[in-house]
């Protein structure tokens, strides 16, 4: 029984017509594929312009001959009541309502019309099948949070076992909690793992720690995909030396479904057939390939909701190798607010504290995890996970490093926790300004 499929049918999404749909896309020639996505550009617009108030008012339409005139949607622009932003031609009973993360700090309600939500499933199903995982029989070890009221709770478990997923709750990562993790391994046949990265990061330190190799104990496993999260080339190292098995990165966001998916080369293949993905500078001019950039989403299909020329808040870079069918995203950076702003003026990625502290974890296994918070322009906490107190020498290490890559006279403070808290959704954030 393909149950995946059934379900999906059963909410009244027409995965069978989306399939078809995404096959048709997929044999269109290159050389006629700037017309596809023109085409599609300009029907997606004249809808929302005709059957949305919310967005014939953003646009302050008085019609267009340039892509470049369409403006750039926030976060911030879509929160507002949903009632408000949806198609005429939609309402929350016909169309797939949901809701963002919020790890950005905007979160948001948004809606999909049936087909665009199904287009989306059936994207994941064709990248899924490139490693020879079916979503209608393949079972998935599930790393991932879980809403905690009990209507939620059980809706989500639920979908699970109609979806063949079998969640893994990250909200605890007690290393007690993960030698039962373990026992759910050893009894069951998984054939992929799927979460959030900092959280299998977590798991697979903790088999490294025990001499433990994953696939050795759950013989079906093939596969491990990490989402949501950056995954660092040495994270990738740990993750499939512990684990046994390849990992694939994937990329994609609530609001537009499938954004990029690794290929077997190791390319990130952006999802050219029902998204539009833009890199722009910082005053919405559209960059060559291989110039890092916002980066900024159109979902063609979407007609119960805008989301054109969606800036989806995070830094990236396509390949010079890309073509419009298959752009290649070389680079994803981080978001932009993940950016530390220093007294002298100077503005470094977020990410450059995970370098500083990140040789600090992997020369002593006492340290699990850490976040680093800006409280003040020249002021950060780092709050970690450890067997131990940081000692003097290791913190002497971070604040030299810190010299060095970051900046001169930072004040740093360490918070030794027992458990780093994560947002709703079971992310888990590695670096956040406070300042405004």
């Amino acid at each position: 029984m393909d149950w995946f499929k059934l379900s999906l049918q059963l909410n009244k999404f027409p995965i069978k017509r989306a399939q078809k749909t995404l096959e048709e896309i997929q044999h269109i020639p290159e050389k006629d594929y700037a017309t596809y996505q023109k085409k599609r550009k300009n029907t997606i617009i004249d809808y929302h312009i005709q059957h949305n108030d919310f967005y014939r008012e953003f646009f302050k339409w008085e019609g267009f001959d340039n892509w470049k005139n369409v403006p750039i949607m926030k976060k911030s622009d879509l929160q507002q009541p949903l009632k408000e932003r949806l198609s005429t031609t939609y309402n929350t009973r016909t169309a797939y309502i949901g809701k963002t993360s919020g790890s950005s700090g905007h979160p948001f309600i948004f809606a999909k019309n049936r087909f665009a939500h199904a287009l989306s499933w059936a994207g994941f199903q064709d990248r899924y099948r490139w490693y020879h995982i079916d979503l209608n029989k393949s079972l998935q070890a599930r790393f991932y949070g879980i809403p905690l009221d009990f209507y939620g709770n059980v809706q989500e478990r639920l979908k699970d076992r109609i979806s063949l997923r079998r969640r893994f709750n990250i909200f605890d990562l007690s290393e007690k909690k993960m030698e039962i993790f373990l026992e759910r391994f050893k009894k069951s046949d998984f054939n992929y793992l799927n979460g959030y990265t900092s959280a299998i990061v977590l798991f697979a330190r903790f088999l490294k720690d025990k001499e433990l190799v994953l696939k050795e104990l759950c013989p079906s496993l093939n596969i491990c995909i990490v989402t949501s999260e950056r995954l660092f080339e040495k994270d990738k190292q740990l993750i499939e030396s512990a684990l046994g098995v390849p990992v694939i990165n994937e990329y994609g966001a609530s609001e537009v479904g499938l954004i990029a998916f690794e290929n077997s080369n190791n390319q990130w293949i952006v999802n050219s057939e029902d998204l539009y993905v833009e890199i722009l500078d910082e005053n919405d001019q559209i960059l060559p390939y291989g110039e890092e950039g916002r980066v900024v989403i159109t979902s063609l299909y979407n007609k119960a909701h805008p989301m054109i020329r969606y800036d989806i808040g995070d830094i990236g870079c396509l390949s010079v190798n890309s073509t419009l069918k298959k752009p290649i995203l070389e680079k994803l950076i981080g978001r932009t607010n993940d950016i530390a702003h220093l007294p002298d003026g100077k503005i470094v990625p977020g990410l450059t504290f995970y370098y500083v502290t990140k040789t600090i974890i992997e020369d002593n296994g006492h340290i699990k995890e850490f976040v680093i918070t800006q409280t003040k322009i020249d002021e950060f906490r780092i709050e970690y996970v450890s067997g131990k107190e940081f000692s003097q020498v290791q913190r002497g290490k971070i604040l030299e490093a810190i010299g060095i890559y970051v900046g001169e006279n930072l004040k740093i403070s360490f918070e030794r926790k027992d458990i780093l808290k994560r947002s709703r959704s079971g992310k888990l954030k590695q670096f956040t300004s406070l300042l405004k």
